[in-house]
């Protein structure tokens, strides 16, 4: 068994901005030496979250408008008391949909639907850079 650990860092705008990184964790599996096992990828960082989705305009508009209606912005948090930062929202959203997102993979690709690709997505209310975990484990 090997474990290969690795980082990928991506730039946000905030606010929900939703950035595709299959290429970066495909690149990090591909060079990892490893064949055949699973990706973990988490996100050091409490207003970000990782999932799949289907990378296309509209669906990311979709994707959006759905935490704008179910976690809005606009409305109190008792966290915004705490900082005064005005990002409980983002909190709440990021916990959420999640840290950390498991892909397993075989003969050193993905095993990705055709339309699945990895995305990060960033509920903060400010531009971030943002740093993925990629710890690769298999044989």
């Amino acid at each position: 068994m090997t474990v290969v650990t690795g980082e990928i860092t991506v730039q946000s705008r905030g606010n929900c901005d939703a950035i595709d990184i299959t290429a970066q964790i495909a690149k990090n599996v591909q060079e990892s030496g490893v064949n055949s096992g699973i990706a973990t990828l988490f996100i050091t960082g409490s207003t970000a979250a990782i999932t799949t989705i289907e990378y296309e305009p509209n669906l990311v508009t979709d994707f959006t408008n759905m935490w704008d209606r179910l976690v809005p912005e606009g409305i109190p948090y008792e966290h915004n008391k705490t900082w005064g930062d005005g990002n409980g929202h983002s909190h709440v959203r990021a916990s959420m949909l999640g840290p950390s997102l498991v892909i397993p993979f075989v003969n050193k690709r993905l095993a990705l639907g055709t339309w699945q690709q990895v995305v990060l997505v960033d509920f903060d209310n400010r531009s971030r850079s943002r740093k993925v975990l990629v710890q690769i484990l298999g044989e």
